[in-house]
Order: structure tokens, then sequence, then C-alpha cells
């Protein structure tokens, strides 16, 4: 595994991995993909768009085309195109991402008592 220092960031710890691969051309999984994205915080909150339950899905096609699927906490949320952005530049210098597109959805609506982790919910006072 490799180890994060504060110079770091998620994403080179990321491409680091996907580089030492066995297949010099191989894309990055799913899960792969979703560690990236961990790195992305709302900016209100001060949380991952992963722990948040915002990420509904991310999936690569074999020609390195990455979809993510996500919504924002409300529809009026200021900070959607920079989240949407701040997505596509992580997940787009993973070796072997050809292309990226960040889908936003409002189906189904987000609900941070059954999309949020347990560690999020304790931080937001939900239960």
């Amino acid at each position: 595994m490799t180890e994060t220092t504060p110079e770091a960031t998620t994403g080179e710890v990321a491409m680091e991995a996907a580089a030492t691969k066995d297949d010099i051309g191989a894309r990055p999984t799913a899960e792969d993909l979703m560690e990236v994205v961990r790195s992305v915080e709302d900016p209100e909150l001060r949380m991952s768009v992963v722990e948040l339950g915002l990420i509904y899905g991310i999936e690569i096609d074999d020609e390195g085309m990455t979809t993510v699927t996500m919504t924002l906490t409300s529809p009026g949320c200021p900070v959607g195109p920079m989240l949407q952005g701040q997505i596509y530049h992580v997940v787009s210098q993973l070796p072997g991402v050809e292309d990226v597109e960040v889908n936003i959805v409002w189906e189904p609506p987000w609900d941070p008592k059954t999309m949020a982790s347990e560690d999020v919910k304790m931080m937001l006072g939900v239960w």
C-alpha cells in the first residue's frame, strides 16, 4: 500500500498505484476511481463527496471513457459546477482514463439519512 504524505495528494497516490499495475495499458477500476474522487470535498461542509453519498456511480469502459453520476445536496447548490470540475480534473489525471463525463442527476434525491456514511451522519447530527 502506498503511504500518503502531506505533500502527496490522493490523485498522486492513485496515479502511482495505477502505474504499478502489471498491464501497462490497464484501465483503473471503479474502485480506483472512487478512491480518487474521495479527495474532492464539498467546500461548504468540508466533507468528501463520496462520504456524503453524493456519488451514485462511476463507470469506465474499455476505451477509457469514464462516467461519474452524482447529485448535489440541493438543486440550488452554488458549488455544483465547481464540484463537477474538480471531479473531472482528478479523474482525468489517472493513466488509462481517456475522457470524463460528470453527470448531475436529481433522482433519487439526496438524503443524508440513507446515503451518507456513518461518520458523516455523526458529524452532521443526522440520526
